[in-house]
């Protein structure tokens, strides 16, 4: 059984998203150090991309500033490396084909495997070309988590039938960031995915609030939040670790 099942046994989950590198490799590892010790699950480290699809301004700019002060790949992998020497929840790598195709997808899943990284989201693969990397990811012990969006519609049942690790529900139509409100209809949503696979699901895009965590998870088995971290780590800068920290604390007691 995967690692990934930890991050929600006995527990409403609580997922935090960083952008590694920004704004360098040093304050990214203090802000995981920082989510772990306040209570995260499960931690998902973002691979910059040049062409972030599914990411609202907020996670495109974080984007921007992290391969500008030179983050690569390799040094990610050495950060999980030295991550990995004192934190066992679980972690996943959110990040773009791209990125795995460039890098050769075989040395990318064996240095997951290597490094101790758990499971990998790609949000521009499409359900029906993940045959391009899922046998490679099981040749390494990867879990390829799916999304499901509120336009899956049909294919939610299917989705979720093969899925591993966790489901990724996207709470809302578009790209991340926060939003005020979210209307779509999850309920019938995880209805489907209870009704054709026990593995858990989670909520995530435009949740920024404490509250809005606690509804997401209370109609799933968890809640993903990256937009509103990654304003705190715009605003602070290197200081923003201790600041995550409160953050987290905040969302983790919510869901408590």
């Amino acid at each position: 059984m995967s690692n990934i099942y930890k991050a929600f046994e006995n527990k409403k989950a609580f997922i935090p998203f960083i952008t590694c590198g920004d704004p360098d490799l040093e304050t990214t590892e203090k802000c995981v150090r920082e989510m772990v010790k306040n209570g995260a699950s499960l931690i998902e480290l973002g691979i910059p991309f040049s062409d972030p699809t599914a990411e609202g301004p907020v996670i495109q700019q974080a984007n921007v500033r992290a391969l500008s002060g030179g983050v690569t790949t390799d040094k990610i992998f050495d950060l999980v490396k030295k991550l990995r020497t004192d934190i066992d929840i679980p972690m996943v790598f959110m990040t773009y084909a791209n990125v795995v195709f460039s890098y050769g997808a075989e040395r990318f899943m064996e240095n997951c495997k290597n490094t101790g990284i758990d499971g990998i989201i790609l949000p521009d693969l499409p359900y029906e070309e993940k045959g391009e990397f899922s046998d490679i990811c099981h040749k390494y012990g990867i879990d390829l988590i799916s999304l499901i969006a509120p336009t899956s519609d049909d294919r939610i049942a299917m989705i979720a039938k093969e899925a591993e690790g966790f489901l990724y529900i996207v709470s809302s139509l578009g790209v991340t960031g926060t939003r005020s409100e979210i209307t779509t209809d999850l309920d019938s949503i995880v209805e489907v995915v209870r009704a054709n696979t026990d593995i858990k699901c989670a909520i995530g895009f435009g949740i920024s609030t404490p509250e809005q965590a606690k509804k997401m998870a209370d109609i799933s088995d968890g809640a993903i939040v990256g937009s509103a971290i990654i304003k705190i780590i715009e605003k602070y800068g290197k200081d923003a670790p201790e600041k995550v920290g409160e953050y987290v604390k905040s969302i983790t007691d919510a869901l408590k």
